[in-house]
């Protein structure tokens, strides 16, 4: 077992090990512990072993998807179960993802916070570290192509998910699949403080992706350009900064579910 501490501790135990040394991974953490070790299973060969999640840490958006239980001995009856299920894995640039891929308002939010804050508070230290950007950001210039055309616009914040939900928001997408092949891309368009309230309206009525003001599709590769200097997020980790090319592989990995 490994307590990790920093982000090399997960990687240097990982990258010595024999490929088929070991029948499962057990992970305990929230999203970016999710991230570290799926970046470590894809660079070392060792994604043919299967994963079970305990969620824990201040979010975990990924086994929320999944309606994974939290108790550990729960998570063991579904190892015992040995059900596992193939998901998608995002590759932006060189680094890897499971989740989702943001960059815009809000988006590097989880990188901003203080350690000591964000465990006093929770989720609430999100939430208020939120508010602050508010007041700070502005909309950025974004070239966005797909297989089928490219899009030049201001954004506030574009999402690529591969669950329907992060920062604890469940139904950013509920059409999205962690097996499909593809991502649904959510981009806000400048909306605005006068435009928040229709957006917000639509959202809870379940039809905001139709929206003018929200840029929906769906896609296995998507390139992503600024003239900006703009810094993405992968799973609440430090991404690669723009441009970024995002390519979908199927299957990645398998993840023990119930």
């Amino acid at each position: 077992m490994l307590r990790s501490t920093n982000h090399s501790d997960i990687e240097n135990n990982l990258k010595d090990i024999p490929t088929n040394y070991y029948d499962a991974f057990i992970v305990s953490g929230g999203d970016g512990t999710i991230n570290i070790v799926i970046n470590c299973l894809m660079k070392y060969n060792l994604n043919h072993i299967p994963i079970a999640i305990v969620p824990s840490g201040t979010a975990n958006d990924f086994a929320t998807f999944l309606k994974l239980p939290k108790e550990p001995k729960d998570v063991c009856k579904i190892i015992e179960n040995y059900k596992t299920i193939p998901v998608d894995v995002g590759l932006c640039n060189d680094m890897y993802f499971i989740n989702v891929c943001a960059a815009g308002l809000f988006a590097n939010v989880s990188e901003k916070i203080d350690k000591n804050f964000k465990e006093a508070l929770g989720k609430f230290a999100y939430y208020i570290k939120a508010l602050q950007e508010m007041h700070t950001s502005k909309p950025i210039n974004l070239k966005i192509t797909n297989s089928n055309e490219t899009i030049e616009d201001k954004f506030d914040l574009f999402l690529v998910l591969n669950t329907s939900g992060t920062g604890s928001i469940k139904n950013l997408s509920p059409r999205a699949s962690i097996s499909d092949g593809v991502f649904d891309f959510v981009g806000f368009r400048n909306v605005g403080i006068t435009n928040l309230p229709s957006v917000a309206i639509k959202y809870l009525k379940g039809e905001y992706l139709e929206h003018d003001k929200v840029l929906f599709f769906q896609d296995k590769e998507i390139t992503i350009e600024s003239k900006e200097e703009l810094n993405s997020d992968l799973d609440g980790e430090k991404g690669p900064n723009l441009p970024i090319n995002i390519k979908n592989i199927p299957n990645a990995i398998r993840v023990f579910v119930e």
